[in-house]
């Protein structure tokens, strides 16, 4: 009688036992894979972004009383075109803003502002709406009792003023013979006083010539 070889011997048996390491090597290469793809999403995801904190400004650390201090002062020499001593004097007079003298040094010292272009807009003023002469406008410009602008900035405004002086000195000479019933010769003597209108006697002369008879 054949005898029968042991079942490990037997093709199919081996044949079983390709097929199973086959599928567990391609099990095993299946998890790596997700292992792997996992890991490359964990890879690229973005990193948490913090809230950055909000700068402090540097006005933030001023004084209010500082802060209103300026405001006040643009607001002179924008609307009312102050000097910058004139506004100075403002915001530290007992009559007019009372601020602290450190509160006003730090407006007039913050205060960006073209002076010149200042004290050129009074001299326009003074001259069309008060007919003043030429030096009674220069005068007024840097009086300490007036508008306290300095020497050259009140002679960039002489210098760039637009005016008839002319007319400005009949106007007044005008108003000194409707308003006080002047003779002629008061009125030219007050147009050249250099304590009256400081007009030249060439304007004072046309005004003259040229008043009602």
């Amino acid at each position: 009688m054949k005898q029968k070889k042991p079942f490990y011997k037997k093709w199919w048996v081996w044949a079983i036992a390709i097929i199973i390491v086959v599928i567990a090597v391609n099990g095993n290469d299946d998890n790596k894979t997700v292992t792997d793809k996992k890991s490359t999403d964990l890879a690229v995801t973005e990193p948490i972004k913090e809230t950055p904190k909000e700068e402090t400004k540097a006005e933030d650390n001023v004084p209010k009383e500082y802060r209103s201090a300026l405001k006040k002062a643009e607001t002179y020499a924008e609307t009312m075109n102050m000097s910058k001593n004139a506004i100075l004097a403002q915001l530290t007079s007992e009559y007019g803003e009372k601020f602290s003298a450190e509160s006003a040094k730090y407006a007039m010292d913050n205060l960006k502002f073209d002076w010149k272009a200042n004290a050129l807009k009074k001299a326009e003023t003074y001259s069309k709406t008060m007919n003043m002469s030429k030096q009674a406008i220069y005068d007024q410009l840097i009086s300490e009792n007036g508008e306290k602008f300095t020497k050259d900035e009140a002679q960039y405004a002489i210098d760039n003023l637009k005016a008839d002086f002319n007319e400005n000195a009949l106007a007044k000479a005008k108003n000194y013979q409707e308003t006080m019933n002047m003779s002629p010769e008061a009125i030219r003597d007050q147009l050249t006083s250099s304590y009256g209108e400081k007009f030249t006697k060439e304007e004072a002369a046309y005004a003259i010539k040229n008043l009602d008879k």
